[in-house]
């Protein structure tokens, strides 16, 4: 009788068991696949930092590479315990020429001496393309930091809330139409006035982003349907209470 009981009680604790493991073999696979898709969302308050680099050569794209990572490590430093966009606005425009100081230093580093712009304001922005995530184009308030002409290949981030751990370097510029229609804009300047004018950039399109786009076109992207396996408890179940009874 004991022995039937004993039986019993373990029957009891293989199915609890089965039930669980189930229902997390459903679950966590799911909340996984949630967190990997999330899109990379930037808040609608945000100020973000663009550079243009001086040309597309070698030495100009290094150079912008380190001004981005040093005035990025900067003013994440001014920023990362602020908790309002007023704050982190106030704070960014007071130092501005230490802005421009960091960058003129490590123009100095390399004997490069072409000018340094830097500006805040309302800049343009190309739509990009990041990965499978389209961020469309419009009018953000920005640091704008332009080296020399200003024609290179531009890199952006976001400053506040500090997000700039993103690399938008390699997106794509899908927007149509936008450098022809920004190279006809003449460039403005940024004012302390109370209503920030736009400060107008040019963006230099790359020669394969016909080619991208039309690649981008052929092949759709590509959503992974997942089917729930049905998992066949029934007869374990069963088998299981015929082999103890």
């Amino acid at each position: 009788m004991k022995h039937k009981f004993y039986q019993k009680n373990i029957a009891w604790m293989y199915l609890i068991i089965l039930v669980f493991a189930t229902v997390a073999s459903l679950i966590i696979p799911k909340q996984e696949m949630a967190k990997a898709s999330d899109p990379l969302v930037i808040p609608g308050e945000a100020i973000r930092l663009r550079i243009l680099a001086n040309s597309d050569g070698e030495k100009d794209q290094e150079v912008k590479r380190a001004i981005r990572d040093a005035v990025n490590a900067e003013i994440t430093n001014w920023v990362q315990d602020l908790t309002s966009i007023d704050a982190a606005r106030t704070t960014i425009t007071s130092r501005l020429d230490h802005v421009e100081e960091i960058a003129k230093q490590e123009l100095a580093a390399r004997n490069l001496n072409y000018s340094v712009k830097v500006e805040f304001g309302n800049v343009q922005f190309p739509t990009k393309l990041y990965g499978q995530y389209l961020y469309p184009a419009g009018t953000y308030e920005a640091i704008l930091i332009t080296l020399g002409e200003g024609k290179g290949a531009n890199w952006w981030c976001v400053l506040f809330p500090p997000l700039c751990f993103l690399d938008f370097s390699n997106s794509l510029a899908v927007s149509p139409g936008f450098e022809e229609e920004e190279a006809s804009l003449e460039e403005g300047t940024v004012t302390s006035e109370e209503k920030i004018p736009e400060a107008t950039t040019k963006e230099v399109g790359d020669k394969s982003v016909d080619k991208e786009l039309q690649k981008s076109d052929e092949q759709a992207p590509t959503f992974i349907k997942e089917e729930e396996n049905k998992v066949e408890v029934k007869f374990f179940v069963v088998e299981l209470f015929n082999k103890l009874f």
